[in-house]
Formats: structure tokens, C-alpha cells, sequence
């Protein structure tokens, strides 16, 4: 018997905080230039860097968590039947972090004891372990620290379901996930619909990650002989599967650096992929033909890549990741057509093998092992033949909503009636009016009045809006009169600075001063200045900006920064030394104001400095440790009356390791 209850998961868990109210705004280009070795097949080719290009608005960034973790109960939902236990927290994005074998006991997923966000995310926060969902566009899900929605519909046998959905804000589309457990079963699936609601074609991706435990006798196996890695200065390369360069890249503990590999699993062949222990048990994923990609992700021996394990969860623990996804690689998009809607399934399952076939040094003995156990408990027909089935699942009204997402969906289509337009969002997808709240309001009244409200320019501007319809109306409120305040151009201007019109934003934002002086709009000048290589006017915006406050941990460390990049070390120090004790305490000031103390000469106490537990720590930022070479560097060539030169440089690295807590290197690097 298959069934469903909320109940709460109790973890220690970090604090979030409150969002940062600067925009961060897309990149200058919508596609990534990837360096491709030659040996990468013509077809593997095709789309590497489309529409993968940085992209956050309208959703603003997660950057004010911290790292003190108290208990916190939150809001689960456990689809549980006689072999499963999926536990899934709606709150946070979805995910499922439990996945328990019930008559072994075992965890087929890597179930992080703690929620400890940290800097890997789209919006800076992201937590590991269990299986997340990542659609929309390269990098970890924006929503993976934000509710989602959450709802019970009606299995294929009449047995609950657990349906996981929410409105894309980025693209403008709605997606789905729904979780099957039928009575009995020992494979968990989750069936997945993306739309394109839209009469133009969508750049989409999805990946699906699984975080797993990783022991020294770990292996991951899939139907492939090849696959495609990044080389330091070639870029993408064909790498073989499963020994490259002498090693079996194939075991985790092998790879002495982070590592990922996308495996190329030939046409036609079943997509599958699996993570077994030393004794051949663990788990598969297997999928219907759409999702394409298989890839495996490793941090790493090395004492930085030891240091994220530790850092994302606890001392002790170590996980790596297999993933799933539409396309051949991460750094790319696919296009979907308009009017178009993509449905695949995907299924978990524990899987079993003879050690001696899992651990083979045939690689083809080891693939074949696994292919087999999978064929036994989930024949590719039966897959198909399910997926098929679950099509009227996904078509389903849910009986029961049981946790809420966000109001943005629900405003979407207020907007398509509003405007006459067709809905195209399938009617199953439960964004109720009620979900609508004070985020929401302004632009609700935008829409129903054509007035965007003002606001005191001390107060946040509230969030964005990036979409071309809304600023359609807001050009229209602001041209009626109705509208001609600084919040108005402000957000117009942002909302041109998404579509790759700088001047037209430079020219809102300026209207936005006219209208009324404030910091938000000088910021967003100062980062036009920026980007156009002009870093003393952006400056000068920044300091104005300061000065008229609101006095915030972000504008203070984007001013810091600007002195810092410009190498104005004591000015930076005059800064740090001013601001509120709220702002100074704020971790990224902090490092500018050591790094400026160090620069300047100016040592003594630095030493203590290193001895915090550091927050925001960016995966492949080396700034910590870099900052402690060039400390003892600098010690080191006062005390002995020598140059810092190259010479030096190398000695320190030699002489002087960082301690391993403030050690991120996950790269490897030239020896010294």
C-alpha cells in the first residue's frame, strides 16, 4: 500500500535571510564561448554554449544566509510504500532528500544530515544531497532554497501521488514533476512535463542531480566508452571511459581533483546510469529516451575538494553526484519549439550486483552486469510502456494542494486574462489567486489600474519584472502620467538592461534620478560604467550612492570593491573602518578589508583573521587561500629583508599550506 502524510523533518539547519535588493543583472551575451578540443565529435558540437549565458532577474539573489545551524523542523512530504521511503521538502525546492530501502535500511541517496546553504547556486544559496531538480538554464536551480508547490493527485492504481510544479519566472514557463510509488514497487519514478507556452521556440535544459554517498569502493558505471571532460587550457576534450590518462576515472576516490565526466551513451542505446559500493549495492537512474545526458561529478581528494565535502555537510561525510539531462552536456541548451510541451520519465531504484561483475577491470563485463540487474527489475519496455501510462497522470486536477509556491504563477494568469490572451498553462497546475500576496501586489495593481505604486526611495524597489509584456505596461503608466516616478523608471530601466538595451536603461535610470535622487538607480549607472571599462565613474556613482543611503551590507561591498579593484587600499580601509557595525560585519567586506590591510603593509592581528568560519565562499573561489600566501609572503619579506618576488612566492606555497578550513582549492594548479 502506497501512502502520503506531511509531516515534519527536523535538521539543524542555517538561516537563510533576507534577499539582496540590487538586481544582478544577465550577461552582456546569452551564450558561453567554450573552448572545444578537436577530438569532441562534430555532434556533440552543435549547441555547446547556447543560451547557457549568466541569467538571474527577475528573481533577486540568496546571499545573507549564515553558518550557525539550529534545529528546525521542516515541512516534509514522505511517499512512502512496503520497499520506499521518498521524503521530499516542498520548502526547498522540491527535493527529495531521503530515499530509504526499507527492507535493507539503506539510503540510496546521500540524506545531508544539515541544511547549510552555501555559494553554488544561480542565486548564491544551494545545499546538497538527494535528487533536485535544475531546469531553465545552466547551474543550480534558482528555486533550490525557495518553496515550491506541492500537491496529492491519483496514482495509476487509485494510490496517492505527490505532484512538485511551479511557474519558471526566467523563461516564462510552467514545469512538473510527478512522483509515482506505486503499491509494491521498488523503483520510484517521477514523471516530468516541461511547456513552452509561448508562439516562440524556448532555449530549454534540465538536469536532474542525485547526490551519493562516496566510499573508497565506490563506482559509477553507464553504457558508455567515452565520454567528454574539461582539460585546463584545452577546454572540452573526448576523454575514454573507463581509463583516462592510466586511471579509472570511473571510481570517485581516483580523481585527485574535481572532476566531471558526460558520459556519451550512443543512440538508441537505453539511457541509464548507476552508483554501487564495494559490495555492488546502490542505486540506478534510469530514464526514457528524452533525457539524453548522463554525467558524473566528483570534488575530488585533494584537501580542498575533502574541505566542500565537510563544508555542505559535516565532518566525515562524502557524497558525489550522477546526473541526467536533456542534453549531451550542462553548457548547453536545447530548442523547444513553441506551443510545445516535453514529457519523459525518470525512475530510482536500489540496484544490486555480483562485486566481481561491479568491480571488473572489464569495463564492458561491469556495464553489462549492472544493464542486466537493471533489466531485471525495470525492463526498458516496461519503462515505456509506464511512461505511457502516466500520461493521463500528468494530465490530472490535483485532489488536494498541500503546500503552496509562489503568487508569479498565479499573476501570469491574471495577466492572460486580463489581456484576452490564451492560457496555456495546463489547467492541472493549481497556481490559485490566494497564492497572490504583497510580492505580487505592486505589479497586480499595475495591471488591474496601470499604476505601479511609489515607494519612499529609502525602501527596497520591491522585485522585478523582466518579461516584455509587463514592460509594454509599464511604458504605458509611466507615458500616461499615472506613473512618472523614480520607482516607475527604475524598473523600467532594469527591465531594458535584461533585453540588451544598455542605453535605454542608462536613459530610465537617469529619468528615475530626475524624478527623485536615489541609491538604487546610481548603483545600476555604476554598473553600466563598469561594465564599459569606466571604473572612476562608476566609483563616484557608488560613493553618491553610499552617501544617500539606504547604508546596505550589498552597496557597501560593491563600493569596496570598486576601491579594491582600482587598488585604492587605503581608501578602502577608510571605508571599512566607517560603516555601521551591521554592514562591517558582513563576510565579503571583511576579506576586502583584510586583503586591503595586507596590500598596505599593515599585518599585525591579520594572522587571526583566518581562524573564522567563513559563509559565502564561492565553488572554485581561491580567495581565502591566496590571501594567506600573500600574507605570509608579505611577513616573510618584512622579516628578512627580502623582495616579494616569484622566488618567494614559491617558497610560501611550499612552506606555509593554508589550514585545511580555509582551503577551496578544487583545481589543480601548476606546481610551485
Amino acid at each position: 500500500m502506497t501512502e502520503l502524510r506531511i509531516e515534519p523533518y527536523e535538521i539543524p539547519a542555517a538561516t537563510l535571510g533576507p534577499e539582496n535588493p540590487l538586481p544582478e543583472f544577465r550577461a552582456d551575451g546569452d551564450d558561453l564561448q567554450i573552448q572545444i578540443d578537436p577530438s569532441v565529435p562534430e555532434e556533440d558540437r552543435r549547441y555547446l554554449g547556447w543560451r547557457v549565458g549568466h541569467r538571474v532577474l527577475p528573481h533577486r539573489m540568496q546571499d545573507n544566509y549564515d553558518r550557525v545551524k539550529r534545529p528546525r523542523a521542516f515541512r516534509a512530504a514522505v511517499l512512502e510504500n512496503e520497499f520506499l521511503r521518498a521524503t521530499v521538502l516542498p520548502d526547498l525546492g522540491g527535493r527529495v532528500v531521503s530515499l530509504l530501502h526499507k527492507p535493507t535500511g539503506r539510503q540510496l541517496v546521500d540524506r545531508n544530515p544539515v541544511f547549510q546553504p552555501a555559494n553554488l547556486g544561480l542565486r548564491n544559496a544551494w545545499f546538497c544531497g538527494g535528487i533536485e531538480w535544475n531546469t531553465c538554464i545552466l547551474g543550480h536551480y534558482y528555486l533550490t532554497c525557495s518553496p515550491v508547490f506541492a500537491a496529492r493527485i491519483d496514482g495509476p492504481q487509485g494510490e496517492p501521488a505527490l505532484r512538485i510544479y511551479e511557474w519558471d519566472r526566467v523563461k516564462c514557463f510552467p514545469w512538473q514533476v510527478d512522483l509515482i510509488l506505486p503499491p509494491d514497487s521498488p523503483v520510484l519514478f517521477a514523471r516530468v512535463r516541461i511547456v513552452n507556452p509561448h508562439e516562440h521556440e524556448l532555449p530549454m535544459y534540465w538536469w536532474t542531480n542525485i547526490g551519493v554517498p562516496e566510499t573508497p569502493g565506490t563506482r559509477t558505471l553507464a553504457p558508455a566508452d567515452s565520454s567528454i571532460h574539461g582539460v585546463p587550457e584545452i577546454g572540452f576534450a573526448l576523454a575514454g571511459v573507463p581509463i583516462e590518462d592510466g586511471v579509472d576515472v570511473t571510481y570517485p576516490v581516483n580523481a585527485p581533483h574535481a572532476r566531471e565526466f558526460f558520459f556519451r551513451i550512443p543512440d538508441g542505446h537505453r539511457r541509464w546510469i548507476a552508483s554501487v559500493d564495494r559490495a555492488g549495492r546502490g542505486i540506478f537512474h534510469a530514464s526514457t529516451a528524452r533525457l539524453r545526458g548522463r554525467k558524473m561529478f566528483v570534488f575530488g581528494m585533494n584537501n580542498g575538494g575533502r574541505r566542500w565535502q565537510e563544508y555542505l555537510m559535516v565532518p566525515g561525510r562524502a557524497y558525489y553526484e550522477i546526473q541526467a539531462g536533456l542534453a549531451r552536456t550542462q553548457c548547453e541548451c536545447i530548442p523547444m519549439p513553441a506551443n510545445t510541451e516535453w514529457t519523459w520519465t525518470e525512475a530510482f531504484g536500489p540496484l544490486d550486483i555480483d562485486p566481481s561483475h561491479a568491480h571488473s577491470a572489464d569495463w564492458t563485463e561491469a556495464r553489462r552486469a549492472a544493464e542486466s540487474a537493471l533489466d531485471t527489475i525495470l525492463p526498458q519496455s516496461q519503462l515505456d510502456s509506464l511512461h505511457t501510462q502516466f500520461d493521463r497522470i500528468t494530465r490530472r486536477r490535483p485532489t488536494e494542494v498541500l503546500a503552496t509556491g509562489s503568487g508569479w504563477g498565479a499573476l501570469e494568469r491574471r495577466r492572460l486574462a486580463r489581456h484576452g490572451k490564451p492560457d496555456r498553462i495546463p489547467s492541472e497546475l493549481t497556481f490559485h489567486e490566494s497564492t497572490l500576496g504583497p510580492d505580487q501586489q505592486p505589479w497586480l495593481t499595475l495591471l488591474e489600474q496601470g499604476i505601479l505604486p511609489e515607494r519612499d526611495p529609502e525602501d527596497h524597489p520591491g522585485h522585478y519584472m523582466v518579461q516584455p509584456q509587463w514592460e509594454a505596461m509599464l511604458e504605458q503608466a509611466i507615458s500616461s502620467g499615472f506613473s512618472d516616478h523614480w520607482l516607475a523608471w527604475l524598473h523600467l530601466g532594469v527591465m531594458r538592461m535584461e533585453s540588451h538595451d544598455p542605453d535605454g536603461a542608462r536613459a530610465a535610470w537617469q529619468r528615475s534620478l530626475e524624478r527623485s535622487s536615489n541609491a538604487w538607480a546610481l548603483r545600476n549607472i555604476a554598473v553600466l560604467e563598469s561594465r564599459a571599462e569606466r571604473p572612476e565613474a562608476a566609483l563616484d556613482l557608488l560613493r553618491r550612492a553610499w552617501d544617500l543611503g539606504p547604508r546596505i551590507a550589498p552597496l557597501a561591498v560593491e563600493y569596496a570593491q570598486a576601491l579594491f579593484r582600482m587598488e585604492r587600499h587605503s581608501d578602502l580601509a577608510t571605508f571599512a573602518a566607517s560603516v555601521p557595525q551591521d554592514v562591517a560585519s558582513n563576510e565579503r567586506l571583511r576579506i576586502m578589508s583584510v586583503t586591503a590591510a595586507i596590500r598596505l603593509g599593515q599585518l599585525d592581528g591579520v594572522e587571526t583573521f583566518f581562524d573564522s568560519e567563513f559563509t559565502t565562499i564561492r565553488e572554485g573561489e581561491v580567495t581565502l587561500s591566496e590571501l594567506w600566501f600573500e600574507y605570509h609572503a608579505r611577513r616573510i619579506s618584512q622579516a628578512e629583508g627580502i623582495p616579494m618576488d616569484d622566488d618567494l612566492r614559491r617558497r610560501i606555497r611550499r612552506e606555509f599550506p593554508p589550514p585545511m578550513h580555509i582551503d577551496f582549492r578544487i583545481h589543480r594548479e601548476a606546481p610551485a
